[in-house]
């Protein structure tokens, strides 16, 4: 399955910056006019455009634009825990709603992270993620679709570790992670019970198994309120 619209258009203008077209700090074409270079709808636009600013490539600037984002300072957290043995050891149930569930071509960011082609293929789901009936977080989780090839729709959608570590009796090892604060857009506002605008702690993490291999690559918008990281130095 080839990649949506609004991939494709993630990965020509991934490509424009990493080329040198637009700098860290330049503001990029309005919502407008790059709808109307790639002759697709202001909606495929900005779904692309939201990609990036999740990734953390753009950022954007209230009543300003757009623009290149700068290197975030990174803090390095210890301890790589499934989301569903997170809220257990809170005494929370966890659950979660599929948004989304595809399997399809990885986007350059995605084949990049999880060191694939880009003719492979990659699951890649959306979810709203619940502890005790109350959102915590929205998730976009992009895994090789061969790692979950046997596995079914719910014991992957439910916890991936666990079903990778039962099924497949692969466990996960050290990851890489990457904290930053944003505002909720509105679709992620309508997703987490929140209003737009509201504070948002967006992690984006790359999850090796034992053997170093990247297997997951998650894009998390957390509610600000209602969690908290913890760093163990």
């Amino acid at each position: 399955m080839s990649s949506p619209i609004y991939i494709q258009i993630h990965n020509d203008i991934k490509r424009a910056i990493e080329a040198g077209k637009w700098a860290v700090g330049d503001r990029i074409p309005s919502e407008r006019e790059l709808s109307r270079n790639f002759d697709v709808s202001r909606m495929t636009l900005r779904q692309a455009i939201q990609t990036l600013v999740d990734e953390g490539i753009l950022e954007r600037q209230v009543g300003s634009g757009t623009y290149v984002a700068n290197q975030k300072v990174q803090e390095k957290m210890s301890g790589v825990t499934s989301f569903t043995d997170l809220m257990l050891t809170q005494g929370k149930q966890p659950t979660s709603k599929t948004i989304s569930y595809h399997v399809m071509n990885p986007s350059l960011s995605e084949a990049e992270k999880l060191k694939l082609n880009e003719d492979d293929q990659v699951l890649r789901m959306e979810r709203i993620r619940y502890g005790d009936d109350v959102p915590i977080c929205f998730e976009v989780a992009t895994v090789p679709e061969k790692l979950v090839d046997g596995l079914s729709k719910k014991e992957v959608t439910s916890s991936l570790y666990r079903a990778l570590e039962d099924k497949k009796q692969l466990s996960p090892g050290k990851a890489q992670q990457t904290v930053s604060a944003m505002s909720a857009s509105e679709r992620i506002a309508e997703y987490l019970s929140i209003k737009r605008g509201d504070a948002i702690l967006r992690l984006r993490q790359v999850t090796y198994l034992q053997d170093g291999t990247p297997f997951e690559y998650v894009r998390t918008q957390y509610v600000g309120e209602r969690f908290e990281f913890y760093l163990e130095k």
